[in-house]
């Protein structure tokens, strides 16, 4: 019998009371940003953001739970952009989109962080069960950055690979990893090097030990990225069915699909907001149309972050998702 579990890929909009207290706290205490480090009223007002999510989405009964990302600014760059060895400069394009992000320029060796993990540690003790992180995969990561030490695109991506499987291993006990890899389908990599990104994913999804979920999106994979991406060893891929169905249903019908999926099916740009039924019609729908019979594990998800929607509609959406798969008088793992 499949398993159904309401998600999302994290990445939210901070909530609407800390968006004038950070910028007027960064604005005004330049003094208490000692090396790249935030300052500690900083630190507070992200701790009670951090807080916030948490519980807003226990109380959407989702069944897993991320920590937020309320602290990165630049998207997925975000574990890039606070390292020591990483100097951010000019304003980027994120993507096909209107947002955007401080280009991470990589100036030294790319060594353990502990950012990400700090976050997760922070989350774990107000989270009881269902705990998911999220963490940019190697070649978006890579592909957001410039090198500006390694010298060899190889050779960047080797140690991009390494740094995360570092930060990685660093995590607490959680039960699920979202690998977000919008850049497998933004800027395909050639076929010559779809073994090194294959082993690369290979590399970082290992230094877990938890389900890791791989999660392109903005689209649908190409033909050779989907084929190499299949090599790599993780537990769930993901499809963005809301950015394209019909080249996703191709390649799960073309080439197969892992037992377990990950299906974007609520919109994480669009302020509409979709219907219980919508959801489970599309969930259903991608199921009738692809070759498994019967699927492990199927996460339901938004299709991209959603980071793009103001807060009310936000919060909105995650209930949506969390109705799919748990009534809401259901305990959630949150700890009030």
């Amino acid at each position: 019998m499949t398993q159904y579990v309401s998600t999302t890929p994290g990445l939210y909009p901070l909530p609407d009371w800390s968006k004038e207290v950070l910028q007027d706290l960064k604005g005004n205490q330049k003094e208490d940003l000692i090396d790249g480090t935030e300052g500690g009223k900083i630190r507070e007002t992200y701790d009670d953001v951090r807080t916030e999510l948490l519980k807003r989405q226990g109380e959407a009964g989702l069944d897993r739970i991320v920590e937020g990302q309320g602290r990165w600014d630049d998207f997925l760059a975000h574990p890039l952009t606070v390292h020591e060895n990483v100097e951010t400069r000019g304003i980027v394009r994120y993507y096909n989109n209107n947002n955007f992000y401080r280009e991470p320029v990589v100036t030294g060796e790319l060594t353990f962080s502990g950012d990400v993990a700090a976050d997760l540690d922070a989350a774990a003790t107000q989270v009881e069960t269902g705990l998911q992180a999220v963490l940019p995969g190697p070649y978006s990561l890579a592909d957001l950055a410039t090198d500006s030490y390694y010298g060899d695109e190889e050779e960047f991506l080797a140690a991009v690979t390494q740094f995360l499987a570092g930060e990685i291993e660093a995590f607490p006990s959680v039960e699920t990893v979202f690998l977000l890899e919008p850049s497998l389908v933004e800027t395909p990599f050639e076929n010559e090097r779809g073994e090194s990104v294959s082993e690369a994913i290979d590399t970082v999804a290992s230094a877990v030990d938890a389900d890791v979920v791989l999660f392109p999106y903005w689209g649908a994979l190409e033909d050779h990225v989907y084929a190499h991406v299949l090599d790599a060893d993780f537990d769930a891929l993901g499809y963005d069915l809301v950015s394209n169905h019909d080249d996703n249903i191709y390649n799960a019908q073309e080439y197969g699909t892992p037992d377990d999926v990950a299906l974007g099916v609520v919109d994480g740009k669009n302020t509409l907001v979709e219907s219980p039924e919508t959801v489970r019609e599309r969930v259903e729908w991608f199921e009738s149309q692809t070759p498994l019979e019967t699927y492990g594990t199927v996460y339901v998800t938004s299709n991209v972050e959603l980071c793009y929607l103001p807060q009310a509609r936000f919060e909105e959406k995650l209930d949506v998702l969390g109705k799919f798969t748990a009534p809401a008088e259901e305990e959630t793992g949150v700890v009030a």
